[in-house]
Protein backbone atom coordinates (compact mmCIF):
# COMPACT_ATOMS: atom_id res chain seq x y z
CA UNK A 1 0.00 0.00 0.00
CA UNK A 2 1.62 3.52 -1.09
CA UNK A 3 0.88 6.08 1.41
CA UNK A 4 1.99 10.27 0.97
CA UNK A 5 2.19 11.62 4.29
CA UNK A 6 1.15 15.36 5.48
CA UNK A 7 2.85 16.93 8.19
CA UNK A 8 5.15 19.79 9.61
CA UNK A 9 6.36 20.16 13.41
CA UNK A 10 8.01 17.70 15.53
CA UNK A 11 5.24 16.02 16.28
CA UNK A 12 4.20 15.01 13.11
CA UNK A 13 8.21 14.03 12.41
CA UNK A 14 8.10 11.70 15.18
CA UNK A 15 4.98 10.11 13.94
CA UNK A 16 6.83 9.61 10.48
CA UNK A 17 9.61 7.94 11.65
CA UNK A 18 7.74 5.58 13.68
CA UNK A 19 6.11 4.43 10.50
CA UNK A 20 8.87 4.45 8.36
CA UNK A 21 10.25 1.84 11.03
CA UNK A 22 7.84 -0.22 11.11
CA UNK A 23 7.66 -0.80 7.39
CA UNK A 24 4.91 1.01 5.85
CA UNK A 25 5.31 2.54 1.89
CA UNK A 26 5.87 6.11 2.48
CA UNK A 27 6.05 6.83 -1.17
CA UNK A 28 6.29 10.85 -0.86
CA UNK A 29 6.13 13.18 2.21
CA UNK A 30 4.50 16.84 2.26
CA UNK A 31 5.43 19.65 4.32
CA UNK A 32 5.56 23.46 4.37
CA UNK A 33 7.67 25.59 2.79
CA UNK A 34 11.02 26.44 4.91
CA UNK A 35 10.69 29.81 6.97
CA UNK A 36 13.15 32.58 8.04
CA UNK A 37 13.91 31.49 12.36
CA UNK A 38 15.45 33.77 15.02
CA UNK A 39 17.27 36.48 14.93
CA UNK A 40 19.45 35.90 12.22
CA UNK A 41 16.59 35.08 9.85
CA UNK A 42 18.06 31.61 9.02
CA UNK A 43 15.98 29.63 6.50
CA UNK A 44 14.82 26.92 8.23
CA UNK A 45 13.28 23.37 7.07
CA UNK A 46 10.34 22.05 9.03
CA UNK A 47 10.88 19.07 11.48
CA UNK A 48 9.00 16.26 8.62
CA UNK A 49 11.02 17.33 5.72
CA UNK A 50 14.25 17.09 7.80
CA UNK A 51 13.05 13.51 8.96
CA UNK A 52 11.98 12.88 5.47
CA UNK A 53 15.64 13.44 3.78
CA UNK A 54 16.83 11.69 7.01
CA UNK A 55 15.02 8.62 5.75
CA UNK A 56 15.46 9.53 2.44
CA UNK A 57 12.26 9.71 1.28
CA UNK A 58 11.05 12.04 -2.08
CA UNK A 59 9.53 15.74 -0.02
CA UNK A 60 7.95 18.74 -1.48
CA UNK A 61 6.89 21.92 0.34
CA UNK A 62 4.57 23.25 -2.09
CA UNK A 63 3.74 27.40 -0.97
CA UNK A 64 -0.04 26.62 -2.43
CA UNK A 65 -1.90 22.99 -2.76
CA UNK A 66 -3.87 24.08 -5.39
CA UNK A 67 -0.79 24.51 -7.66
CA UNK A 68 -1.32 22.62 -11.01
CA UNK A 69 1.81 20.89 -10.98
CA UNK A 70 1.86 20.03 -7.46
CA UNK A 71 -1.82 17.67 -7.82
CA UNK A 72 -0.08 16.57 -11.07
CA UNK A 73 2.64 14.86 -9.16
CA UNK A 74 0.23 13.81 -6.55
CA UNK A 75 -1.66 12.28 -9.18
CA UNK A 76 1.26 10.83 -10.61
CA UNK A 77 2.35 9.02 -6.94
CA UNK A 78 -1.25 6.98 -7.53
CA UNK A 79 -1.05 6.63 -3.88
CA UNK A 80 -3.45 4.25 -2.14
CA UNK A 81 -3.79 6.11 1.44
CA UNK A 82 -2.80 9.92 2.34
CA UNK A 83 -1.85 10.92 6.15
CA UNK A 84 -2.48 14.15 7.59
CA UNK A 85 -0.66 15.15 11.29
CA UNK A 86 -0.73 19.05 11.88
CA UNK A 87 -1.02 20.62 8.34
CA UNK A 88 -2.66 22.97 6.59
CA UNK A 89 -6.44 21.92 5.56
CA UNK A 90 -6.37 19.84 2.37
CA UNK A 91 -8.23 21.28 -0.62
CA UNK A 92 -11.42 18.78 -1.61
CA UNK A 93 -9.43 17.63 -4.44
CA UNK A 94 -6.28 16.37 -2.73
CA UNK A 95 -8.29 14.39 0.34
CA UNK A 96 -10.38 12.59 -2.47
CA UNK A 97 -7.37 11.52 -4.68
CA UNK A 98 -6.59 8.03 -2.51
CA UNK A 99 -8.93 5.42 -3.23
CA UNK A 100 -8.74 4.20 0.52
CA UNK A 101 -9.26 7.68 1.79
CA UNK A 102 -7.19 10.34 3.58
CA UNK A 103 -6.46 10.09 7.25
CA UNK A 104 -6.28 12.78 9.94
CA UNK A 105 -4.79 12.33 13.28
CA UNK A 106 -6.35 14.92 15.70
CA UNK A 107 -4.82 15.46 19.64
CA UNK A 108 -8.33 15.08 21.39
CA UNK A 109 -11.42 12.38 22.13
CA UNK A 110 -13.49 13.55 19.28
CA UNK A 111 -15.79 14.53 18.69
CA UNK A 112 -14.94 16.74 21.18
CA UNK A 113 -12.11 19.67 21.42
CA UNK A 114 -12.33 19.79 17.58
CA UNK A 115 -9.70 23.00 16.44
CA UNK A 116 -5.86 24.30 16.36
CA UNK A 117 -4.89 23.97 19.68
CA UNK A 118 -6.98 20.84 21.65
CA UNK A 119 -3.14 20.30 23.80
CA UNK A 120 -3.76 23.22 25.30
CA UNK A 121 -7.55 23.59 25.78
CA UNK A 122 -7.86 20.62 27.87
CA UNK A 123 -5.64 21.57 29.89
CA UNK A 124 -6.57 25.30 30.19
CA UNK A 125 -10.25 23.53 30.96
CA UNK A 126 -9.41 21.10 33.69
CA UNK A 127 -9.98 18.22 32.43
CA UNK A 128 -9.25 14.89 34.04
CA UNK A 129 -8.50 12.94 30.67
CA UNK A 130 -8.05 13.46 26.94
CA UNK A 131 -6.87 11.33 24.11
CA UNK A 132 -6.46 10.84 20.58
CA UNK A 133 -8.28 10.15 17.17
CA UNK A 134 -7.82 9.16 13.98
CA UNK A 135 -10.48 9.59 11.58
CA UNK A 136 -11.43 10.03 7.93
CA UNK A 137 -11.35 13.49 6.82
CA UNK A 138 -14.18 14.54 5.10
CA UNK A 139 -15.42 18.29 4.23
CA UNK A 140 -16.02 19.41 7.54
CA UNK A 141 -12.91 19.96 9.37
CA UNK A 142 -12.49 17.40 12.36
CA UNK A 143 -15.82 16.15 11.55
CA UNK A 144 -15.05 13.11 9.64
CA UNK A 145 -15.80 9.07 10.76
CA UNK A 146 -13.71 8.00 13.69
CA UNK A 147 -11.58 4.83 13.13
CA UNK A 148 -9.89 4.35 16.82
CA UNK A 149 -9.27 6.44 19.62
CA UNK A 150 -7.40 6.05 22.99
CA UNK A 151 -7.93 7.82 25.88
CA UNK A 152 -5.39 9.32 28.04
CA UNK A 153 -5.69 10.14 32.16
CA UNK A 154 -4.05 13.83 33.09
CA UNK A 155 -3.11 15.20 36.16
CA UNK A 156 -3.81 18.22 37.68
CA UNK A 157 -0.25 19.19 37.22
CA UNK A 158 0.27 17.76 33.43
CA UNK A 159 2.03 20.77 31.18
CA UNK A 160 0.90 21.04 27.74
CA UNK A 161 4.52 19.98 26.66
CA UNK A 162 4.31 16.92 28.76
CA UNK A 163 1.07 15.93 27.12
CA UNK A 164 2.46 17.04 23.73
CA UNK A 165 4.63 14.19 24.18
CA UNK A 166 2.51 11.37 25.72
CA UNK A 167 0.18 12.16 22.44
CA UNK A 168 2.96 12.06 20.27
CA UNK A 169 3.69 8.57 21.26
CA UNK A 170 0.40 7.04 21.52
CA UNK A 171 -0.46 8.94 17.96
CA UNK A 172 2.16 6.99 16.69
CA UNK A 173 0.76 3.57 17.42
CA UNK A 174 -2.60 4.56 17.06
CA UNK A 175 -1.89 5.42 12.77
CA UNK A 176 0.32 2.34 12.46
CA UNK A 177 -2.71 0.07 13.60
CA UNK A 178 -5.34 2.36 12.26
CA UNK A 179 -3.16 1.85 8.39
CA UNK A 180 -2.90 -2.09 9.88
CA UNK A 181 -7.16 -1.85 9.77
CA UNK A 182 -7.40 0.17 6.47
CA UNK A 183 -4.88 -2.31 4.65
CA UNK A 184 -6.54 -5.46 5.93
CA UNK A 185 -10.22 -4.16 4.68
CA UNK A 186 -11.20 -4.44 8.71
CA UNK A 187 -12.04 -0.62 9.86
CA UNK A 188 -15.91 -0.25 11.36
CA UNK A 189 -15.61 3.89 11.18
CA UNK A 190 -17.88 5.18 12.83
CA UNK A 191 -19.83 8.52 12.35
CA UNK A 192 -19.06 11.49 15.12
CA UNK A 193 -22.03 12.46 17.72
CA UNK A 194 -21.90 16.42 16.66
CA UNK A 195 -24.31 17.03 19.55
CA UNK A 196 -22.05 16.00 21.88
CA UNK A 197 -19.40 18.46 20.59
CA UNK A 198 -19.51 21.03 23.52
CA UNK A 199 -15.96 22.10 24.06
CA UNK A 200 -13.73 23.06 21.23
CA UNK A 201 -10.60 24.32 20.60
CA UNK A 202 -9.69 27.50 19.22
CA UNK A 203 -6.22 28.87 18.03
CA UNK A 204 -3.92 30.14 21.21
CA UNK A 205 -4.53 33.81 21.56
CA UNK A 206 -2.11 36.71 22.61
CA UNK A 207 -4.37 37.54 24.73
CA UNK A 208 -5.15 34.14 25.89
CA UNK A 209 -1.47 34.10 27.60
CA UNK A 210 -1.40 37.13 29.91
CA UNK A 211 -2.84 36.30 33.35
CA UNK A 212 -5.42 37.18 34.47
CA UNK A 213 -5.52 37.90 38.48
CA UNK A 214 -9.08 38.11 38.83
CA UNK A 215 -9.77 34.75 37.80
CA UNK A 216 -9.31 31.69 40.80
CA UNK A 217 -6.42 30.55 41.71
CA UNK A 218 -7.10 26.64 40.44
CA UNK A 219 -7.81 28.28 36.94
CA UNK A 220 -4.41 30.12 36.75
CA UNK A 221 -2.81 27.02 37.96
CA UNK A 222 -4.65 25.09 34.74
CA UNK A 223 -3.70 28.23 32.45
CA UNK A 224 -0.10 28.07 33.06
CA UNK A 225 0.30 24.42 32.95
CA UNK A 226 -2.16 24.45 29.63
CA UNK A 227 0.88 26.88 27.66
CA UNK A 228 3.88 25.37 29.56
CA UNK A 229 6.71 23.97 27.85
CA UNK A 230 7.62 22.19 30.68
CA UNK A 231 9.19 18.44 30.39
CA UNK A 232 11.36 17.97 33.44
CA UNK A 233 13.54 19.65 35.72
CA UNK A 234 16.52 19.61 33.25
CA UNK A 235 14.15 19.82 29.80
CA UNK A 236 11.75 22.21 28.34
CA UNK A 237 10.10 21.90 24.79
CA UNK A 238 11.31 24.68 22.51
CA UNK A 239 8.37 24.62 19.87
CA UNK A 240 6.12 28.09 21.15
CA UNK A 241 3.09 27.35 18.84
CA UNK A 242 2.63 24.63 21.23
CA UNK A 243 4.32 26.22 24.27
CA UNK A 244 3.69 30.16 24.37
CA UNK A 245 4.09 30.60 27.87
CA UNK A 246 1.19 32.38 30.46
CA UNK A 247 3.00 35.56 31.45
CA UNK A 248 2.57 38.41 33.89
CA UNK A 249 4.12 41.92 34.76
CA UNK A 250 6.12 41.96 38.60
CA UNK A 251 7.28 45.61 39.74
CA UNK A 252 9.84 45.46 42.19
CA UNK A 253 10.04 47.49 45.12
CA UNK A 254 12.04 49.83 43.07
CA UNK A 255 9.75 50.56 40.42
CA UNK A 256 11.15 48.12 37.85
CA UNK A 257 8.93 46.33 36.03
CA UNK A 258 9.40 42.71 34.89
CA UNK A 259 8.10 40.54 32.51
CA UNK A 260 7.72 37.39 33.61
CA UNK A 261 6.61 33.82 32.11
CA UNK A 262 5.34 30.96 34.05
CA UNK A 263 6.56 27.36 33.38
CA UNK A 264 5.35 25.40 36.35
CA UNK A 265 3.21 25.97 39.43
CA UNK A 266 1.55 24.08 41.94
CA UNK A 267 -1.66 24.66 43.12
CA UNK A 268 -2.66 25.24 47.08
CA UNK A 269 -6.08 25.20 48.67
CA UNK A 270 -5.03 27.30 50.96
CA UNK A 271 -6.46 30.98 51.29
CA UNK A 272 -5.34 34.10 52.55
CA UNK A 273 -7.45 37.18 53.12
CA UNK A 274 -4.94 39.37 51.29
CA UNK A 275 -5.98 38.79 47.55
CA UNK A 276 -2.92 38.71 45.12
CA UNK A 277 -0.36 39.13 48.14
CA UNK A 278 3.22 37.68 47.89
CA UNK A 279 4.67 35.11 50.49
CA UNK A 280 8.14 33.74 50.44
CA UNK A 281 10.84 32.91 52.90
CA UNK A 282 13.52 34.42 50.10
CA UNK A 283 15.22 30.95 49.73
CA UNK A 284 12.53 28.46 48.59
CA UNK A 285 9.50 29.52 47.75
CA UNK A 286 7.30 32.36 46.37
CA UNK A 287 3.47 32.30 46.96
CA UNK A 288 0.65 34.21 45.48
CA UNK A 289 -2.40 34.58 47.41
CA UNK A 290 -5.22 33.99 44.68
CA UNK A 291 -9.39 33.93 45.12
CA UNK A 292 -10.34 30.30 46.24
CA UNK A 293 -6.45 29.24 47.13
CA UNK A 294 -3.16 29.74 45.73
CA UNK A 295 -0.34 28.83 43.72
CA UNK A 296 3.59 28.92 44.41
CA UNK A 297 5.55 29.30 41.33
CA UNK A 298 8.29 26.67 40.61
CA UNK A 299 10.06 27.37 37.70
CA UNK A 300 9.98 30.94 35.37
CA UNK A 301 11.67 33.24 32.94
CA UNK A 302 12.44 36.66 32.93
CA UNK A 303 12.43 38.31 29.40
CA UNK A 304 16.00 37.83 28.11
CA UNK A 305 17.14 36.05 30.29
CA UNK A 306 16.88 32.30 31.10
CA UNK A 307 14.39 29.84 32.63
CA UNK A 308 15.25 29.31 36.63
CA UNK A 309 13.81 27.47 39.14
CA UNK A 310 12.55 29.54 42.25
CA UNK A 311 15.55 28.86 44.30
CA UNK A 312 17.51 30.29 41.61
CA UNK A 313 15.02 33.14 41.52
CA UNK A 314 15.24 34.22 44.99
CA UNK A 315 18.86 34.06 45.15
CA UNK A 316 19.00 36.81 42.46
CA UNK A 317 16.59 38.92 43.18
CA UNK A 318 15.63 41.00 46.64
CA UNK A 319 11.08 39.19 46.28
CA UNK A 320 9.35 40.50 48.98
CA UNK A 321 6.07 41.59 49.91
CA UNK A 322 6.33 44.99 48.50
CA UNK A 323 6.79 43.61 44.95
CA UNK A 324 3.31 44.06 42.94
CA UNK A 325 1.64 41.42 40.89
CA UNK A 326 0.13 42.97 37.29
Amino acid sequence: MKIVFFGTPSFAAKNLDFLDKKGHNIVSVISSPDKEKGRGKKITPTHVKLKALDLKIDVKTPNSLKNEEFISYLKSLEADLFIVVAFRMLPKEIWQMPNLGTINLHTSLLPNYRGAAPINRVLINGEKETGITTFFIDEKIDCGEIILQKKVELSENTTAAQLHNILMVKGSNLLHNTINLIEKNKVNSINQKHELAIKVAPKLTKELTRIDWTNEAKDIHNLIRGLSPFLSNKKNLKDVSICPSAWFNLTTENGKVLRVKLLLSRFSKQTNNKVLSIETDQKSFFKINLNKGSIYIEQLQIAGKNVVNISQFLQGNNLNEKWIIS
